[in-house]
């Protein structure tokens, strides 16, 4: 996967848009962090992953996702992207989403999906 494809497939959701965080590119929910990109290039953070998932997803497929020092405290993981499935990456992605957008656009997203 590469970053680009992380962003065509969030920013079909609602609320989402292009920003920076840490001087690396970012996407935002109404200007809070919702997923970065890493100073490597090839990682993305996700946030809102419960430590005990983090710590299974490492287990199976530490070649795609790992933890720093700096994340360890934190309910995120990192995963690289060159070696991520986007079933992989997915969704850790929309989870995280409706973790930071309001409850209102995650509802009409909801409604709408189960409309179709």
């Amino acid at each position: 996967m590469t970053y680009e494809e992380v962003r065509r497939i969030a920013l079909a959701w609602p609320g989402v848009e292009d920003g920076t965080s840490y001087g690396t590119p970012a996407l935002k929910i109404k200007g809070k962090f919702f997923t970065r990109l890493k100073e490597d290039g090839d990682s993305l953070v996700i946030k809102d992953v419960d430590p005990d998932e983090r710590d299974m997803l490492m287990e199976a497929s530490p070649d795609i996702f790992y933890i720093t020092d700096h994340y360890k405290g934190w309910p995120m993981v990192l995963i690289r992207l060159s070696k991520a499935h986007p079933q992989q990456v997915k969704p850790l992605l929309f989870r995280s989403w409706k973790a930071t957008a309001p409850k209102r656009l995650v509802k009409a997203f909801e409604e709408q999906a189960q409309a179709r």
